[in-house]
C-alpha cells in the first residue's frame, strides 16, 4: 500500500470582478501558485483554491451600467480572469465562484444554522454604507466627514477614500461581541496565526480592544446575492458569502464533504493587508460558531506600489501583467513579482527596477553563469562531463558547502512563504558558482594537460551548481528550470526537492551542442520607455473616462432641472459652457457677506482665478475644500459681487436641502477640459 502524502491546502482570496486585474492583484494568486508547486516537490498533496466573489450591489450596478444582466456580466469576467491564470500558468486545484449553485446552497445553510442557534437576529441598521468597499463603516471608522451648518454629518469618505451614503434598513446581524474575548485569547494560544505580526497587533489593537460591534450581514436595497431560505427579500451580505468559500469549495454543506474532510482546516489563506480584519476577525468567529476548526495560517502581504502611492485603476497608475509577459516572457514576470514583494511590506513597482532585475539578476547572474558552463563544456571537454571528483580544487568545498547551506534555507524560507528571501538564498549559490569560475580559471586550466582531470571536475561542479538552482527555482519560474537542464543534456532528471543532494547530479551528461541565453539582456532605455508609455496609455485611458464621466454628470443635472421647473436648454447650447478641472488653493469668507465664499483656484493657468460661491451656509469653514479638485464654468463673463471679482462658477450638488460641491478624481490635472 503506497504511503499516504501529507496534505496542504492554500487558497488566495476570491476576487472581487469590477475589473480588470492588475500586477498586484496577480501578485497573491502567483505567490500561492509558488507556494503550491514548491508543496507538492517536497511531496505534499496539495490542494490549491483561488476563484471570483460574483455577488453584491456593486457588481449589480456594474452590469446595470453596461446594459448587462449581473449573471451575464460576471461569467464574462470570470472567463477573463481564468484565461489570465492560465497565461500566468497558475496550477490551482479548483476556480470557485459564489455564483455556482453548490456555494449558494452551502452559504444558505449556514445562514440557517447560525440563525437556529442564536447567532444571528433580526434588527435595524442605520449607518454609512460605501458601495466601493462592499461595507459598513460607523462614523468613527469614517476617514472624512462632512457636516451641515447644524454640525450634523451629511456624508463623508472611507478609509479607502470611497464616498459613504447613508443607510437605513431591516438587517440580521451577527453577534461578532459574543465571541470578542474568545477570539482574543485564541490570539494569544496561537500567536503564528495571523502573519506578519504587525497585522495580529492592528487587529488587537484596532478592533478587539475598542470593542467588537454586532456585524450587519444581510441586506434589502438589492437582489443579486443569496437569499436567506426564511425571509428571501433579505440577500446574504458580501462576507459571510465570499468567506464561506474556503469550505463550500470542499464540499462542506453538500452531500459529498470527503474533500472538507481531507483537506480542512486551511494551512494558508493568503490575503492583502486590505482585508485582513474580515479574514481574521469575522472568519475565525464564524468557523467557531459553525463549530469548525480555524484555518493554520492566515498570511496578510503588502500591496505592490507605485512611486506615486498605491496602484489604482483610479489614479491611472496601472500596469497589467499581460503586458509584461508578452513582452519579456513569463519566467522574468513572475521572478520580478516575488523578488520585489518583501514579506509583510509593501513593494514598490519601478519600470527602471524590473528592468534591472531582468538585466542583473537573471540576465547577467544566471543567464551568465548557464552561458559560460555550456561553453566552456562544449569548448574543453566536447560537450561531456567526465569529472569523478577524484581531482578537486581549492574552492569545491566551499562551493558544496554554500550548496547545502542554500537548500536548507531556501526550504525554510519557501515553508513560510518568505519568497523574497528565498530566491535572495538561491541567488547566494549563483553568486557563489559565477565566483568559482573566477577562482578556477578553467580557461587557464585547458592549456595545462596535467590539469585536465581538475577541469573536468571544475566543469562538473558548474553543472551541479546548476541543476541545483534549477530545482530550486521551480515554484516561481515554470520555464528556466527545463532550459537549464535541457542545456546540460540531463531532461528527464528528477528535480524533486525532497532529498535534493548536490553529489546526486547524474555522473555523465551530454551537452547541447551550443546553448541559447535563456535570459537576453535588455535595452535599458527602450525597454523602461516601454513600460512608461503602457503606464501613461492607463493614465490617458482614465483621464479621459473620468471627463466623460464629469461631463455625463454635467448634463444630467441640467437634464434634472426639467423638473424643477426650469426652462430646459438645447445640447448644443450646453456645449457652449466651458467646463475645466480646477483645484481650491485657498477659501475664506467674502467679509460683509453671510452667504459667500471666496476661492482661489489653480486653473491650469499661471495666474489662476477666484471664484465667489453663495455656500457659506454648508461650509462654515471653507478651509475643508482647499486641495480638492473641482470642475468650475470657465467662461461666464466675470462680475463684481461685494467689492470682489468673482471670475466663473463652482459646480455643486443639491439633495433635500444640503449643497455639496462636486469634487473630481486626484488624476485630473488643473485645467483639464470636460469634452
Amino acid at each position: 500500500m503506497a504511503e499516504q502524502k501529507p496534505t496542504y491546502y492554500i487558497t488566495t482570496p476570491i476576487y472581487y470582478p469590477s475589473g480588470k486585474l492588475h500586477i498586484g492583484n496577480s501578485y497573491t494568486t502567483i505567490a500561492c501558485d509558488a507556494e503550491a508547486r514548491f508543496k507538492r516537490l517536497m511531496g505534499y498533496d496539495v490542494f490549491y483554491l483561488t476563484g471570483t466573489d460574483e455577488h453584491g450591489l456593486k457588481i449589480e450596478q456594474k452590469a446595470e451600467k453596461l446594459g448587462m444582466k449581473p449573471q451575464e456580466y460576471v461569467d464574462q469576467m470570470a472567463a477573463q480572469i481564468k484565461e489570465l491564470w492560465k497565461k500566468l500558468e497558475i496550477t490551482n486545484d479548483k476556480f470557485i465562484r459564489t455564483t455556482d449553485d453548490y456555494h449558494e446552497k452551502a452559504v444558505q445553510k449556514i445562514f440557517q444554522q447560525l440563525l437556529d442557534q442564536g447567532d444571528i437576529y433580526k434588527g435595524k441598521y442605520t449607518g454609512w454604507y460605501s458601495v466601493d468597499d462592499e461595507e459598513y463603516f460607523t462614523e468613527s471608522q469614517l476617514a472624512e466627514v462632512y457636516r451641515d451648518e447644524d454640525g450634523n454629518v451629511i456624508g463623508g469618505k472611507a478609509p479607502s477614500g470611497h464616498e459613504v451614503q447613508l443607510v437605513e434598513e431591516e438587517s440580521y446581524f451577527f453577534k461578532m461581541s459574543k465571541y470578542a474575548n474568545w477570539l482574543m485569547n485564541y490570539y494569544k494560544e496561537h500567536p503564528d496565526f495571523i502573519e506578519p505580526q504587525s497585522r495580529m497587533n492592528e487587529m488587537i489593537n484596532n478592533f478587539l480592544k475598542p470593542g467588537l460591534e454586532d456585524l450587519a450581514v444581510t441586506r434589502t436595497s438589492f437582489n443579486w446575492g443569496v437569499k436567506v431560505p426564511s425571509d428571501p427579500k433579505h440577500v446574504v451580505y458580501v462576507w459571510i458569502d465570499a468567506l464561506s468559500n474556503y469550505i463550500t469549495a470542499l464540499g462542506y454543506g453538500s452531500d459529498d464533504d470527503s474533500l472538507f474532510k481531507k483537506y480542512w482546516p486551511a494551512d494558508v489563506h493568503m490575503v492583502g493587508k486590505e482585508i485582513v480584519r474580515f479574514h481574521t476577525i469575522y472568519w475565525p468567529i464564524m468557523l467557531h460558531a459553525l463549530g469548525l476548526p480555524l484555518p493554520k495560517h492566515i498570511i496578510g502581504h503588502g500591496w505592490l506600489t507605485m512611486r506615486d502611492g498605491k496602484m489604482s485603476k483610479s489614479k491611472g497608475n496601472v500596469i497589467y501583467p499581460e503586458t509584461l509577459v508578452d513582452r519579456y516572457g513569463l519566467d522574468a514576470t513572475r521572478y520580478y513579482l516575488l523578488r520585489a514583494m518583501p514579506f509583510g511590506n509593501d513593494g514598490v513597482f519601478s519600470p527602471e527596477d524590473f528592468v534591472d532585475k531582468v538585466n542583473y539578476d537573471l540576465a547577467n547572474d544566471l543567464g551568465n553563469l548557464l552561458n559560460r558552463t555550456v561553453a566552456m563544456i562544449n569548448k574543453y571537454q566536447n560537450g561531456k562531463l567526465v569529472g569523478t571528483n577524484d581531482a578537486t580544487t581549492d574552492f569545491d568545498a566551499d562551493l558544496e558547502q554554500t550548496a547545502s547551506d542554500v537548500i536548507a534555507e531556501y526550504k525554510e524560507l519557501m515553508d513560510k512563504t518568505r519568497f523574497a528571501e528565498a530566491l535572495a538564498t538561491v541567488w547566494k549559490l549563483v553568486s557563489r558558482a559565477n565566483k568559482y569560475i573566477d577562482e578556477t580559471e578553467p580557461w587557464v586550466l585547458a592549456k595545462d594537460d596535467s590539469k585536465k582531470d581538475v577541469l573536468s571536475d571544475v566543469m562538473t561542479h558548474l553543472a551541479k551548481s546548476l541543476w541545483i538552482i534549477a530545482a530550486l527555482i521551480q515554484p516561481i519560474m515554470p520555464h528556466a528550470p527545463k532550459q537549464i537542464v535541457e542545456q546540460l543534456g540531463i531532461e528527464g532528471t528528477d528535480l524533486s526537492l525532497t532529498d535534493l543532494q548536490f553529489n546526486d547530479f547524474p555522473a555523465e551528461a551530454q551537452v547541447v551542442a551550443k546553448g541559447t541565453p535563456i535570459f537576453p539582456r535588455l535595452d535599458v532605455k527602450a525597454e523602461v520607455e516601454f513600460i512608461k508609455s503602457k503606464m501613461t496609455a492607463n493614465e490617458k485611458k482614465k483621464g479621459r473616462k473620468a471627463m466623460a464621466e464629469a461631463k455625463e454628470k454635467a448634463q444630467e443635472t441640467a437634464q434634472e432641472e426639467k423638473t424643477d421647473g426650469k426652462k430646459p436648454i438645447r445640447i448644443d447650447v450646453f456645449d457652449k459652457v466651458e467646463l475645466k478641472v480646477a483645484q481650491i488653493t485657498a477659501a475664506d469668507h467674502v467679509e460683509g457677506a453671510d452667504k459667500l465664499l471666496k476661492f482661489h483656484m489653480d486653473d491650469g493657468t499661471e495666474e489662476g482665478r477666484q471664484i465667489l460661491s453663495g455656500i457659506a451656509k454648508w461650509y462654515p469653514d471653507p478651509s475643508v475644500l482647499v486641495g480638492k479638485k473641482v470642475l468650475i464654468v470657465a467662461n461666464l463673463k466675470p462680475r463684481k459681487m461685494r467689492g470682489e471679482l468673482s471670475q466663473g462658477m463652482l459646480l455643486s450638488a443639491e439633495k433635500d436641502g444640503n449643497v455639496q460641491v462636486v469634487t473630481v478624481p486626484d488624476n485630473l490635472v488643473p485645467g483639464m477640459g470636460v469634452e
